[in-house]
């Protein structure tokens, strides 16, 4: 719902600091809305998304709280939670959504030329970095802070 709302909706390049340096020089700006009402729609979508992925957490820590979570079961929560997230975002959006699929090319036709032969959607070191060791840090981190409660 993020990638939506940012791409079709609200169509702000600052949204797209994670995509390669090529693709961020050819996107040009969009002054205008899609459609009026299109950026309000967008940003209402957007807090939406951040609102339920706070739910996720709260619920998480609420739940493993309640039960009398140890640290290993939290870890293991937040872990299986990002790990998903992240395999999401790698295989569904990057690799499916955005290459397969064109629906970045689609409001933003002029990296369509840039995106053409590409293998793989963007940054896969910065995506295994997170899903390897950034994630499961973060994972252990909450899982730790959780268990002091």
């Amino acid at each position: 719902m993020m990638l939506l709302s940012a791409v079709a909706f609200i169509q702000d390049e600052k949204f797209f600091s994670s995509a390669p340096k090529e693709i961020q020089a050819v996107i040009k700006p969009r002054p205008e809305e899609l459609f009026p009402g299109a950026r309000a729609i967008g940003w209402t979508l957007f807090i939406l998304s951040l609102l339920m992925s706070a739910g996720v957490v709260v619920t998480a820590i609420g739940d493993g709280v309640r039960n009398g979570f140890t640290f290993g079961q939290f870890f293991l929560r937040f872990f299986i939670i990002t790990t998903v997230y992240k395999l999401c975002d790698m295989l569904l959006i990057d690799n499916f959504l955005l290459l397969k699929f064109g629906f970045f090319q689609y409001y933003y036709p002029e990296t369509a030329q840039v995106m053409k032969n590409r293998k793989y959607g963007f940054n896969i070191r910065s995506q295994l970095l997170k899903l390897l060791v950034i994630f499961p840090a973060v994972s252990a981190l909450l899982a730790w802070i959780c268990t002091l409660f």
